[in-house]
């Protein structure tokens, strides 16, 4: 088992920082799967080795990954803000609606409030950008009203990409 440090720790966090943007809980995530299976390099009496050490130096990795994050944090090098923001533009230019990016950020770990402040700040007309999308998958001269298959074809698509329902019926 090779010995780590709170300075391999950081080292990694920032490389994985360096690549892009990541949420406080991938970043804790990432480092706990890189570091599993190495020993921190703690004191260790040889006498008090019993059968909780692995979950003892497990809760060991997991308090030094946090300090080490906090620091990050801290130092504004790592921000769960930045990085719904960046999320919230990056989706927004890929035609994804707000359900399903609220959906990815929760699932980073980004809290509901920094979600809705990065949506409030983008400034995105989410009906605009609905209608970009349906235009873009389905063309111009596709008739809503007359073709009952054609509307629900794309209601399913549009509710896919995150949109809401209100969205997708100003389409029609």
């Amino acid at each position: 088992m090779k010995e780590i440090s709170t300075k391999d720790i950081r080292l990694a966090a920032m490389d994985l920082l360096a690549r892009r943007e990541h949420s406080r809980l991938e970043l804790s995530r990432k480092l706990a799967k890189r570091f599993s299976g190495n020993a921190l390099s703690v004191d260790i009496d040889e006498t008090d080795i019993d059968t909780d050490i692995d979950t003892d130096l497990e809760t060991d990795l997991e308090a030094e990954i946090e300090v080490e994050i906090d620091k990050l944090t801290a130092e504004g090098l790592q921000s769960d803000s930045r990085l719904a923001e960046a999320f919230v533009r990056a989706r927004t230019n890929r035609g994804q609606g707000p359900a399903r990016i609220k959906k990815e950020l929760r699932d980073k770990g980004v809290s509901d409030d920094l979600i809705a402040l990065a949506i409030e700040s983008c400034d995105i007309d989410w009906f605009e950008l609905v209608s970009d999308v349906a235009r873009k998958k389905f063309g111009d001269t596709m008739d809503y009203a007359g073709d009952m298959k054609a509307k629900a074809r794309l209601s399913r698509f549009l509710q896919g990409r995150g949109f809401s329902f209100d969205h997708i019926s100003s389409l029609f």
